[in-house]
């Protein structure tokens, strides 16, 4: 209980380093740690924490406590933690923000979730055109504490549409102080609506490197900016949600360890008894050709390495698409070229597989040269047809407004294993003659 001590430890961490402190304590040592910290961290500390944190928190704090760390936030790190909570918290927090923060939380929260709207802040360094350098210092000086980033500034008319941006650099760096703010900002500017996407608006940020965009309603009114902490978060959902939906998962917003078991047994149920319905077919195809299974026997014994075989060769294709497509290299009218490239590109890969299993069967199997056919055949048949399958889902899903990472390796991998036994079959069929 060397609190005095613990106090001057604390002051010389990042919030990010204590957040991840907080996240490793028990509930009922929250509020003692929170009380220690230094005013100016707080309110940081707090926005790095989880949901599920943040309400262990909450509940243990006082009234006064509550207000100071919610009129500390940014408005959009408080919109945040509105969504996020239970109502009777949320009640809570909303009767101890003052009324501006109160009225811009409402505002915020009227906008969709996944939109630039919901996801943006509305305290930006806003300037005037007609503003000298000096004027716009000063501006910033007097106004620039509570604003999120000061890095650049938005130049807006007496209507509030965005006319032009202007950097801190270019302030510092201006030898006429006198010189008007017009002369100085770029009217180029790149922004997004209320209601863009937030996947691409962070995709803007990879593309520009800019540290914050501005949002836009319909008239072209500044409304807010969107940061770059906020674009990497948006990023990290996404990613997780997409990899998650690849591995046939329901995706989920929690930690691993703040899942119960229920909450991982729902996400991934439902998808394991789909799966395995739709792998009846099948069994369906193999007791359909029981007949030429039974007068060649020996055929069973590859039937693992070509589902396999086709299932991987589909899901390299899925995956290679759908990361396209995420980064925007790939769009739904690139389908043919897609195909065209694909396709080669199976052959190549089908005919090596092909020729170094024949040579297997041969030497190392010792199997009959038409059955070693048959199985080469259907390899290459296989990788071909699976990788424009891989190639075709995802783009199918993209217009169908569908996320493209549902088609990903486990239902590649199911629809596959079908056409493949199909294929091997009939081509043993005509063959062998069965």
């Amino acid at each position: 209980k060397k609190y005095q001590s613990l106090r001057d430890v604390m002051s010389t961490l990042p919030a990010p380093d204590l957040a991840a402190v907080f996240e490793d304590l028990p509930p009922e040592k929250l509020p003692v740690l929170f009380r220690l910290c230094p005013k100016d961290l707080a309110a940081e500390i707090f926005a790095e924490l989880t949901p599920e944190t943040q309400q262990d928190l909450i509940d243990g704090l006082t009234d006064k406590e509550l207000k100071a760390v919610v009129d500390d936030l940014f408005v959009d790190d408080a919109t945040d933690l509105v969504e996020e909570m239970p109502a009777n918290v949320v009640k809570r927090i909303l009767a101890q923000a003052d009324p501006a923060t109160r009225r811009m939380i409402n505002e915020l929260l009227k906008y969709p979730e996944d939109s630039a709207g919901g996801v943006m802040t509305t305290e930006l360094m806003e300037l005037r055109p007609d503003m000298t350098v000096a004027q716009a210092m000063e501006a910033i000086r007097r106004n620039g504490f509570d604003k999120e980033t000061i890095n650049n500034c938005y130049v807006t008319d007496d209507s509030r549409r965005l006319i032009g941006v202007v950097s801190l650099r270019a302030l510092v760096l201006a030898k006429n102080t006198e010189e008007p703010i017009k002369d100085l900002m770029d009217s180029n500017v790149v922004s997004v609506s209320t209601t863009t996407d937030q996947e691409d608006v962070s995709n803007l940020f990879e593309k520009y490197g800019f540290l914050a965009i501005p949002v836009v309603d319909a008239e072209n009114r500044l409304v807010g900016i969107v940061t770059i902490d906020d674009a990497i978060s948006i990023l990290q959902d996404e990613a997780s949600e997409d990899i998650a939906k690849m591995n046939a998962i329901g995706p989920s917003d929690k930690p691993y360890f703040k899942q119960s078991m229920w909450d991982l047994y729902k996400s991934r149920a439902p998808w394991l008894l789909f799966l395995m319905i739709s792998a009846t077919f099948s069994s369906m195809v193999i007791r359909g050709y029981e007949d030429a299974l039974a007068a060649v026997t020996v055929l069973t014994a590859y039937i693992p390495m070509l589902t396999d075989a086709g299932g991987n060769a589909g899901s390299q294709s899925t995956s290679t698409i759908i990361r396209g497509m995420a980064v925007g290299d790939i769009q739904p009218h690139d389908l043919p070229r897609i195909l065209w490239r694909e396709s080669r590109v199976a052959l190549l890969c089908g005919g090596t597989l092909a020729v170094c299993n024949f040579v297997k069967l041969l030497v190392f199997d010792r199997i009959a040269a038409p059955v070693a056919l048959v199985v080469c055949l259907t390899l290459i048949c296989t990788v071909l047809l699976s990788q424009l399958i891989g190639g075709i889902l995802p783009v199918a899903a993209e217009k169908l407004h569908v996320d493209p990472a549902v088609m990903a390796s486990p239902l590649i991998t199911t629809i596959v294993d079908t056409t493949t036994l199909l294929i091997y079959f009939n081509i043993a069929k005509m063959l062998l003659h069965l």
